[in-house]
């Protein structure tokens, strides 16, 4: 079975890959390992699309079992069938938000206000995360998301971004195990 969990940044997408790879045979793949270099400071440098789009696939191939997370819509129109589910995690804007800025602290510390361009860096990703609920945001969007929604070739599951960890397992192993 092949998932793809996506959402807006922040929403939980990856927390939730990673247990259900624990809870199962799945390979969690983060799409996130593929779309950026190793850099530093990282998130800096995007990898070509044919390029990260041959490495996604052919780990994606040779394992039955796959999920990944991550939004993958300008990955390629191909990514519309080539999942038995997708989950879509939805999360309150401010609820989100502050998860971002508490996760780039966890990751950056005091380097978020005393080096310039860390601080920059962080300053422009928090307002493009921002935006996601703004329909007009020709980035990674609300709008966008539930516009592919309804090019995806097979059942979607909503799941709100505030319920417990182990309640969002449930629900995706329930969905795991039907007929």
């Amino acid at each position: 079975m092949k998932i793809l969990i996506f959402g807006a940044s922040g929403s939980g997408t990856t927390t939730l890959g990673k247990e259900i790879e624990k809870a199962t045979d799945f390979v969690h793949l983060d799409a996130d390992d593929y779309y950026w270099k190793k850099t530093d400071p990282p998130f800096t440098e995007k990898i070509p699309l044919a390029e990260r789009n041959e490495k996604i696939k052919s780990d994606f191939n040779k394992n039955e079992n796959v999920v990944i997370s991550g939004s993958m819509i300008s990955w390629g129109r191909e990514w519309e069938t080539s999942f038995d589910l997708a989950i879509f995690i939805y999360l309150n804007n401010k609820v989100r938000m502050e998860r971002l800025k508490k996760r780039e602290f966890e990751h950056y510390g005091e380097k978020l206000y005393t080096d310039p361009v860390r601080k920059k860096n962080y300053q422009a990703f928090l307002d493009w995360a921002n935006q996601y609920e703004n329909p007009d945001f020709k980035g990674r969007s609300l709008k966008m998301h539930n516009d592919w929604i309804e090019k995806l070739d097979c059942k979607v599951l909503r799941i709100d971004g505030e319920i417990e960890l182990r309640d969002k397992v449930d629900r995706v192993m329930t969905e795991i195990k039907r007929p």
